[in-house]
């Protein structure tokens, strides 16, 4: 029944729905929906997965999503508008959706591998081959494919309805402070012993041991998927921790800035290069800086995440200079990245014979040698698994969809009708964008990063509407007799009252 995982994952997965429960009966509703997705994404188990026909797997993602969806369901009483306002964001949503169900259209042939023509004959030699061949996709994979996409946008979808207001965004922040409080003691349990826990409690541990050591001792991985990504979480809660530092009272500010440094030291203690450097830069930000300027930041990151793809792939991108900066300070770094670029490149290359849908899943986008099987790629970047996966239209709507709410709240905010914006609104927007910068060295694509994306589109949306309101109203008192200027002759000083009816234009 379970895919991996002792009796305590199974029952991990199978008794959330309940816990899920006690959440929205003992919470506020915005604040039970937000825990709904980051708890399971704490604690439940990686990997483990109930596999049932057709559906997509139950494990840490899907069973949570969907749980707050139907809850979020019973609450309201009726199904709420899930298409964004915007003609851009419902093209994007649909081609997110649909465009898997094609990728498995075009992808019914299987690859094999080892096999020598003459002629009509086909011969192959399996003392040679690593792995036979990939086999083709199946037209009912594309129900499993549309169900797997929508399962993944649940959180997109309850968030830009239930958490667009100030408040709500806070709530996200607030969430990630009292996260970072709760794992504080495992990580640093986990730096000293080394990553046990998962093991201990579900019975396998959850990617290769060697890369828990780092620089000559542990780095933590808790119950996520890799150290990589307990590190990005440390990022966003120091972000979190930092907004609240903005929004305390003079009094308040010197213990909120503590909390700052204790989550610091969290961040420090993964060994983690990239969260580290993110910290550094944007923490800073967020403790000085406007929050205009947060949003134009975010605004800027978005569009070269975008745009990464085509400079990667028309040389633009200088690897070779990158390469060099690194060796210089660091050489073991140096030639991680140097394995990236070169298996970034083989895989642009593979995705060339596909690039509007991609190859699919099984591995089939990775590149293998033709004559034994073996495979001669490993991929890390969100970027590339999704081009691979499912083309260049693929990509163009997953990352459009995480990229819309930033620009879009920074195109709104810059109007001169808008209200000023709560630094929680533009903290969470730059924590958003720096995810997406992520998602080129790494793939921490989770739930939670969907539930952002949906509050703040969510906002957007709705300043847009006040923006739009205040236009209107002030249209309104522009061909008005007041705004214009026009007064009755009576009110003139040294003229007579007049007497019946007027027309003021």
């Amino acid at each position: 029944m379970i895919q991996i995982g002792n009796t305590t994952a199974l029952l991990a997965l199978l008794g959330w729905p309940l816990m899920a429960v006690f959440l929205f009966r003992k919470l506020p509703f915005e604040r039970a929906l937000i825990w709904s997705i980051l708890g399971p994404y704490m604690f439940l188990p990686q990997i483990s997965a109930i596999d049932l026909p057709i559906v997509p797997a139950l494990n840490k993602e899907t069973i949570p999503n969907l749980m707050a969806f139907g809850i979020s369901l019973a609450v309201w009483g009726k199904m709420p508008e899930l298409f964004p306002r915007g003609w851009v964001g419902r093209i994007l949503l649909v081609l997110f959706i649909v465009s898997p169900a094609i990728t498995v259209l075009t992808n019914l042939e299987a690859v094999p591998f080892g096999v020598d023509t003459f002629g009509t004959m086909r011969l192959v030699d399996p003392n040679a081959l690593e792995v036979w061949g990939l086999p083709g996709l199946r037209i009912y994979d594309s129900i499993s494919a549309l169900a797997q996409q929508v399962f993944l946008m649940l959180p997109f979808f309850l968030a830009r309805i239930a958490l667009r207001s100030e408040q709500a965004i806070r709530e996200i922040l607030i969430a990630l402070v009292i996260a970072a409080g709760i794992y504080a003691l495992p990580m640093l349990w986990e730096v000293r012993f080394s990553p046990q826990l998962h093991t201990r409690l579900y019975g396998f541990f959850q990617h290769d041991f060697a890369q828990a050591m780092r620089n000559g001792g542990f780095r933590p991985f808790v119950f996520m998927p890799h150290a990589l990504w307990v590190a990005f979480f440390a990022f966003m809660c120091t972000m979190a921790a930092a907004a609240m530092v903005r929004e305390a009272e003079s009094r308040a500010k010197l213990k909120r800035f503590l909390i700052v440094v204790g989550i610091f030291g969290l961040v420090v203690i993964t060994k983690s290069m990239g969260a580290l450097v993110f910290t550094v830069v944007f923490v800073p930000a967020v403790l000085l800086l406007k929050p205009r300027a947060h949003l134009a930041i975010s605004a800027v990151l978005v569009v070269v995440v975008l745009a990464y793809p085509l400079l990667r792939g028309s040389g633009a991108v200088p690897t070779a200079e990158l390469v060099a900066f690194v060796e210089s300070f660091n050489e073991e770094r140096a030639q991680s990245l140097n394995y990236r670029f070169t298996n970034e490149d083989r895989i642009l290359a593979h995705v060339e014979a596909k690039p509007l849908f991609g190859w699919g899943g099984w591995g089939r986008f990775m590149v293998y040698d033709p004559a034994t099987g073996r495979t001669q790629s490993i991929v890390d970047g969100q970027w590339i698994i999704t081009i691979g996966h499912y083309g260049w239209l693929g990509y163009i709507a997953m990352f459009g969809l995480l990229a819309l709410p930033v620009l879009s709240l920074w195109w709104q905010a810059r109007k001169p009708q808008a209200p000023p914006v709560p630094i929680a609104v533009s903290t969470l927007g730059l924590i958003l964008a720096v995810n997406m910068v992520d998602l080129l060295p790494n793939a921490t694509l989770i739930p939670f990063t969907w539930l952002m994306a949906g509050a703040l589109l969510g906002y957007a949306e709705a300043l847009k509407t006040t923006i739009v309101a205040a236009r209107q109203e002030r249209m309104r008192q522009a061909h008005s007799g007041v705004a214009l200027g026009v007064s009755r002759p009576a009110d003139r000083p040294g003229q007579p009252p007049v007497k019946g009816r007027r027309t003021v234009l």
